[in-house]
């Protein structure tokens, strides 16, 4: 059987004259997933759009596409074309889980929630000539799943080819997050096998590894004993965790030791009314700058994540993030307009207040404003998180979050690491055209490497709500 597997590109990145480096920074680590449940006698190509352009000139005898909300579109035209030239397509995904009724007319099945158990279900009912047109997962559970087929993976066109997923789900239940949709009617966080997490980690070549999980950290009991299997391994590592996860007992200190030298953080908002209203109950009465202290006293470079736009924002959220973000050296920030995804608690509440303004999916990019806001108006909301960027990434700003840090390594570190994201990007561009962005991996390695200052006790000391929260 011909099997083809397709991840269709976000708008941004499809343009065949500039690709921003974030849409070459990981392989289509599902897809790859999937296609472990092939026949060995099943020849099967993987492309991912954002990186190549998509051969529509095949006539494959199955056709897999994963659907996010803002490809949606791209994936639907694929779908139909490769259906009008008789393949079997089937559609799967965040946004497939979320809207299966827009979904199912472009496909010939449409699969609800995550496809370790449904997809080789799939399969035999296929071979058997057989298949249903919908197929939910109940079945939560990564134990005896097959080796990812990262042969698929064209890795020469990746910065991190090395990424990996060892977990699903969160334990959390942030209402502007897809998770609760994806897993709903199973189980919503859950691990792989510790053995069988260290034997995939042990297959990557190179050092570097970058866990794309939720929340590495979450199950505290599996993170230990990965954290305890990975020390030797000679690894350097980037994942993402919670402030509460940071703040509590000695995990992160763990993986310190074990190689992590990265870490994606979700403060998303310093309101405590913006974080009732997301039910981020994991971040109420968190000490912000503690966490900020405490990773940096192990050398841990933070990627800082903030939403614009919930409603107890004002016009001053703009400056006051920013500010905050510099004056304690976090080295990368991620901003977001808050984006109501359909599928969400959000996107219902603000449905039902009649506050949704359009479903063009290619707008819920987290860059434009999809629902009507309270205290700041659209445009003032769009153009203040365009001017974030700005200036978090300005020299001026890159310095002076730099020399926050107690040593001149670290400084020397966040300076190229904040440096050489945002403000090389024609840089970027040459290499991924030129199909050279493998050759960068030894120096993300070296700017990853081990740094170590004044340790900070382990013990959370949270200051009251009206001064914990508040930037400073």
């Amino acid at each position: 059987m011909k099997v083809k597997m397709i991840l269709p590109a976000l708008t941004e990145a499809e343009s065949p004259f500039w690709r921003p480096i974030k849409y070459s920074l990981f392989p289509p680590l599902g897809l790859a997933t999937l296609a472990a449940y092939l026949s060995p006698y099943d020849t099967v190509e993987l492309q991912d759009q954002h990186v190549e352009r998509v051969d529509l000139d095949d006539r494959p005898d199955l056709v897999v596409i994963q659907v996010y909300i803002t490809n949606a579109y791209r994936a639907y035209a694929f779908a139909d074309h490769y259906r009008a030239k008789g393949s079997y397509v089937v559609l799967g995904g965040l946004h497939v889980t979320s809207l299966p009724e827009e979904a199912a007319p472009h496909a010939d099945t449409i699969f609800l929630g995550p496809g370790e158990e449904t997809f080789p279900q799939f399969l035999r009912d296929f071979r058997a000539k057989r298949p249903q047109k919908r197929y939910f997962s109940a079945v939560r559970t990564l134990e005896g799943i097959p080796p990812i087929r990262r042969d698929l993976i064209k890795r020469h066109l990746y910065l991190v080819p090395n990424s990996i997923v060892v977990t699903r789900g969160c334990p959390h239940h942030c209402t502007f997050c897809y998770k609760d949709a994806f897993f709903e009617g199973g189980k919503t966080f859950y691990t792989q096998a510790v053995d069988d997490a260290l034997a995939e980690i042990d297959r990557l070549p190179g050092r570097h590894l970058y866990f794309l999980d939720d929340h590495l950290l979450g199950n505290v009991k599996f993170a230990s004993a990965l954290f305890e299997g990975m020390k030797g391994m000679n690894r350097v590592f980037q994942g993402a965790s919670t402030v509460d996860s940071i703040l509590r007992g000695n995990l992160i200190e763990q993986a310190a030791e074990a190689g992590l030298r990265s870490v994606f953080v979700g403060f998303e908002t310093f309101s405590p009314e913006n974080l009732r209203q997301s039910n981020k109950k994991q971040n109420l009465q968190k000490d912000y700058q503690r966490a900020v202290k405490r990773l940096h006293s192990l050398g841990i470079m933070i990627n800082g994540s903030f939403v614009f736009g919930l409603d107890d924002d004002g016009p001053d959220v703009f400056k006051r993030t920013v500010d905050w973000g510099v004056s304690n050296g976090i080295t990368t920030s991620t901003y977001h307009i808050l984006t109501p995804y359909p599928g969400t608690a959000l996107y219902t509440d603000m449905q039902r207040q009649g506050r949704m303004l359009t479903n063009n999916w290619d707008l819920y990019d987290t860059r434009h404003v999809v629902y009507q806001t309270r205290r700041l108006s659209a445009e003032a909301l769009e153009e203040g998180y365009h001017w974030a960027y700005r200036e978090f990434y300005r020299w001026s700003n890159i310095t002076k979050a730099s020399l926050t840090h107690d040593s001149a390594k670290h400084m020397l570190k966040h300076f190229l690491y904040s440096g050489g994201w945002k403000k090389f990007e024609p840089l970027w561009n040459v290499l991924i055209k030129t199909r050279s962005l493998e050759n960068m991996l030894p120096l993300l390695e070296a700017i990853l490497a081990k740094v170590r200052t004044k340790p900070e006790p382990a013990v959370e000391q949270p200051l009251p709500t009206s001064t914990t929260l508040t930037l400073q």
